[in-house]
């Protein structure tokens, strides 16, 4: 345990720096339970210390997140940045990032459509994806050249325009068909699946985490790290954000 030094009044007291942590903690599971709004509790998923002396970072069931006193009493809405030697930093995105691929990391593999090369992979990006997106089509026609240089793609399911919308149908097809790739490669060309959509799949599963992890629309480009890239990117561009091209 760290111990330090304090003199008040020229008497000498002993301070037990572990002993900060452990009210922090004590404070933030008490602002968990006790966070009220009108009168009414708040549903918190979770409450943690930020790097603001007194304010605790509240994340919410919903998925909002703000910061807060630890008396609950004052918010602030907004990205917390660190102004530091490399300029700002943006905290928020940051935990953002981390807890995004956290739940990507814990879709299995047999949920997902993946191109893969013939090498070893160098990095894997996850993309929510729509067949009727033309950006979508775009980016999948450089899924060869991302799997040439040791890029594999793994696709989610995000119908844009909802579960019940014809891309949405085109989805759980192409999730239910026998081989989900060769089925998503030629729902992206425009040519009709033949196969049912009433499977046991995850598309509406994949679309409400989608939305949860910021997805607005397609494709949606998540990065090794959990940043989310929006839109449409060449495969070279891709390979450089990923530190490949060098």
């Amino acid at each position: 345990m760290r111990r330090s030094t304090l003199t008040l009044g020229g008497a000498l007291f002993a301070v037990s720096l572990a002993l900060l942590p452990v009210a922090q903690a004590d404070m933030a599971e008490q602002l968990a339970e006790t966070l009220t709004v009108n009168g009414q509790s708040m549903s918190v998923e979770r409450v943690r210390e930020t790097p603001l002396d007194g304010f605790f970072e509240v994340r919410l069931e919903s998925g909002e997140t703000f910061y807060s006193n630890a008396e609950g009493s004052h918010f602030l809405v907004g990205d917390l940045y660190e102004n530091g030697e490399g300029g700002l930093v943006n905290l928020t995105e940051q935990g953002r990032n981390a807890e995004r691929a956290a739940r990507l990391a814990a879709v299995p593999e047999s949920e997902r459509v993946i191109f893969r090369g013939t090498g070893e992979p160098r990095a894997t990006l996850v993309v929510f994806t729509d067949t009727t997106c033309p950006y979508c089509r775009q980016l999948h026609e450089e899924v060869p050249r991302l799997n040439e240089l040791g890029i594999e793609v793994h696709y989610l399911a995000f119908p844009r325009s909802g579960l019940r919308s014809p891309g949405g149908r085109q989805l759980q097809q192409v999730w239910c068909a026998d081989n989900p790739a060769e089925a998503l490669s030629a729902a992206k060309r425009d040519e009709a699946l033949p196969g049912a959509a009433d499977c046991d799949n995850p598309v509406e599963e994949q679309y409400h985490l989608g939305m949860e992890l910021g997805v607005q629309g397609t494709p949606a480009i998540v990065l090794p790290d959990g940043r989310l890239v929006p839109g449409y990117v060449p495969a070279e561009r891709l390979a450089a954000m990923l530190g490949l091209n060098e």
